[in-house]
């Protein structure tokens, strides 16, 4: 018997499947805002333990080459023995993680801490699209992709808000301690979750071992490309060396690691490419904007809630795709949803914000609103494309394009940055790029058709 021999069809009972989206809105809660939430406590932390600011980097940094490092290998292990297993397993550890950075008291620890964190959410994101596959019925799976997509964003838009106003009454190590109870919560709650039986299939630790050096060189390679060119160019010659080795081993596999049988789908392939262009684009503009705005002359709690209507306004458009999507062709809501959002970033890079504040906000919602519009079918379309018993294969590359764009987009603006600041003023530049690949994901939306 295989995974998609169990709770297949209908989905779950409806009592069941709410039980089990309140779960996967845990995750998602505690995933995201703990991939930003530690940032505004980052100078706190290294004044309390000691280290230099550079240093303290590595509290978030942990976290995020983690979470790269194991999405692939857990979405396979997913396959193999069953998506609930992986997730409780990741749960478990992401919740106990969680206590220990609430406790530690040295640099060496937290970072371990964080380490194991990272891929606690790495498993949690790799298998939640399969748990939503087998969860779901074809024609709610939209909706339901739509309700994750809802909480990821409003966790994203407010998690540095609350954690500012958690430091306010509570030491930093309260911002890992949260976590607890919404884990213990969660894990109470998984029996409810789908159980599916994996199939067999093996994995080459060599294989494992070459995906995790392959992606944390190119992470770290792009992290450095701005201010350390020679040593970035280095890492991204072995990442390829090595990434060129995984694909050799792999290719021979039915289910190889890097899932190459996924990618030879033409409407799958054009949806992770995709995927990756838009939130490299929505990355460019939230790390340009602040100077953008800071050089318009406004204050710091100023920028902050200028930079709110595009979180609220994907947060909102995001769970109307959903139901969208379910009814109307991916491609078109994708194609709509990355013109908007390229119009409303190419408006503001052209746009006189100082003078003209109102017009900023809508602009920032327009660009929401395409963000909304373009994420949920776009993932709705990955998971679909895929055939039942590949949905962790899916999942993981759904979140490897999300990880990839972020990162990607973040060494562009600072590349754009380093290296034209004399030229031209970096901020509109690096929103203008960002319409381009916004403009480039409704382009390959639109060849999906």
């Amino acid at each position: 018997m295989t995974a998609a021999a169990v709770d297949v069809g209908e989905g779950l009972p409806p009592t069941r499947r709410a039980i089990t989206v309140a779960v996967l809105v845990c995750a998602i809660i505690m995933s995201v805002s703990s991939g930003v939430i530690a940032n505004v406590a980052l100078p706190v932390i290294a004044a309390t333990l000691a280290i230099s600011d550079a240093t303290s980097i590595w509290i978030v940094n942990a976290y995020q080459l983690a979470i790269v490092v194991g999405l692939l290998p857990f979405a396979a292990l997913g396959e193999a023995v069953g998506f609930r297993r992986v997730f409780i397993g990741g749960l478990t550890l992401f919740t106990a993680a969680s206590g220990v950075c609430a406790l530690t008291t040295d640099f060496a620890s937290l970072v371990a801490a964080r380490s194991a964190m990272g891929l606690g959410a790495g498993a949690l994101m790799a298998v939640s699209s399969g748990v939503l596959r087998h969860s779901y019925p074809a024609r709610l799976l939209g909706l339901a992709i739509g309700i994750n997509a809802l909480f990821a964003s409003l966790s994203s838009a407010l998690a540095p808000t609350l954690g500012a106003a958690l430091l306010t009454v509570a030491s930093w190590p309260w911002l890992f301690g949260v976590n607890l109870p919404i884990g213990l919560l969660a894990l109470l709650l998984t029996p409810a979750l789908p159980k599916t039986l994996g199939r067999p299939r093996r994995t080459s630790l060599v294989s494992v071992a070459l995906n995790g050096v392959s992606l944390a060189l190119l992470i770290l390679a792009i992290d450095r490309l701005g201010r350390a060119p020679l040593a970035a160019a280095a890492m991204l010659a072995v990442a390829a060396i090595c990434f060129t080795a995984l694909l050799l081993r792999e290719a021979g596999r039915a289910t190889p690691l890097v899932p190459l049988d996924l990618l030879r789908m033409p409407t799958f392939r054009l949806s992770v490419v995709a995927s990756s262009c838009a939130f490299g684009s929505q990355m460019m503009g939230f790390v340009a904007l602040p100077f953008l705005l800071h050089d318009a002359g406004f204050e710091t709690m100023t920028i902050g809630y200028l930079l709110m209507p595009w979180p609220l306004t994907v947060a909102v458009s995001a769970l109307l795709a959903g139901r969208l999507s379910d009814r109307h062709p991916s491609w078109i809501l994708c194609a709509l949803g990355g013109g908007l959002m390229a119009l409303g970033l190419a408006s503001i890079a052209l746009w006189p914000v100082g003078e003209r504040v109102g017009s900023f906000i809508v602009l920032m919602a327009i660009g929401g609103l395409g963000f909304g519009l373009f994420q949920t079918p776009n993932n709705r379309n990955m998971i679909l494309s895929a055939p039942r018993e590949r949905a962790g294969a899916a999942g993981g590359m759904q979140a490897m394009a999300r990880q990839f764009g972020t990162a990607a987009g973040t060494a562009i603006v600072a590349l754009i940055f380093s290296s034209v600041a004399t030229l031209a003023p970096p901020p509109p530049l690096a929103l203008g790029v960002a319409a381009a690949f916004a403009s480039t994901a409704a382009l390959l939306s639109f060849l999906r058709r």
